[in-house]
């Protein structure tokens, strides 16, 4: 199973909501973050909202406890686990921030389970305010895609991990997202390749429009319970495969034409 990458999104996949929405709404800040929405990009009011709310006297212990609270669907940590235990280099590729999603894989126990994290930065200050900055620096570098939000091309970031795991020989792709950001990523997987939207989110509705666009086979989830059957089923089928082909190559090294029997030497008859 060495020969699969799982590459999850985050909020609405792993966790069953949005990480940002959860921390403002259970903070009480639902009403200035809906006032500022219109004003700046998403990555920006968020940072901003960690400003308010240090301001407003919210600390990050206050933060940590509200991320402990997430919802999640109870089949998505078995799900995770088992595809780790199978081989599968799991990684993150999510327009959240790296404390968050740090925070509640360290509460959920899955920390351990991922070979990386691709996300927004964040870091809490010397005042204690938690900072949050764009995956890409868009006011010195835009990364040009058309699709994505200024902060982050999640297509970039993937093409940046199939190109680091080429050297490692083929490498199938599971993708497994759900929002639009999502889109631009599937468009970058092969025709070997395979991609779960969530159903009846962004991203589903977005393949739904341009199905031909998309290579990689598709395989729609509607919840926790699907995801952990679905993937699952992947990985073994992806397995079963695998293991075809290698013993196919196997039984040819030890095939011997007929014309290639003909040339061996003949037993010499025993003398009595």
């Amino acid at each position: 199973m060495a020969g699969i990458v799982a590459v999850f999104d985050f909020d609405k996949t792993i966790i069953d909501c949005d990480s940002d929405n959860w921390v403002v709404d259970e903070l009480g800040a639902t009403d200035l973050f809906n006032e500022l929405l219109p004003t700046m990009p998403w990555n920006s009011l968020m940072d901003r909202m960690m400003k308010e709310l240090h301001a407003q006297g919210k600390t990050m212990e206050d933060v940590v406890d509200v991320l402990k609270r997430i919802p999640i669907h109870p089949k998505v940590i078995p799900a995770i686990k088992a595809a780790h235990a199978l081989g599968c280099d799991l990684r993150v590729v999510s327009d959240a921030n790296l404390f968050f999603i740090e925070t509640i894989l360290k509460h959920l126990g899955l920390s351990d389970y991922f070979s990386e994290i691709n996300t927004n930065p964040s870091f809490v200050d010397d005042e204690g305010r938690l900072r949050i900055f764009p995956h890409h620096d868009f006011h010195k570098s835009p990364h040009g895609c058309t699709l994505c939000p200024p902060n982050m091309c999640k297509g970039l970031v993937i093409e940046r991990i199939q190109a680091s795991v080429a050297e490692e020989g083929k490498k199938k792709f599971i993708y497994l997202g759900d929002g639009s950001g999502d889109y631009c990523p599937s468009l970058k997987l092969g025709d070997e390749d395979y991609v779960m939207p969530r159903k009846n989110f962004p991203l589903w509705d977005l393949m739904c429009k341009t199905p031909l666009l998309i290579k990689a086979e598709i395989h729609e989830w509607v919840d926790g319970e699907e995801l952990e059957r679905i993937l699952l089923g992947l990985i073994n089928k992806i397995s079963i495969e695998e293991n075809a082909q290698f013993i196919s190559a196997d039984c040819k090294l030890q095939t011997i034409s007929v014309s290639a029997r003909e040339a061996l030497p003949h037993a010499l008859p025993v003398q009595q």
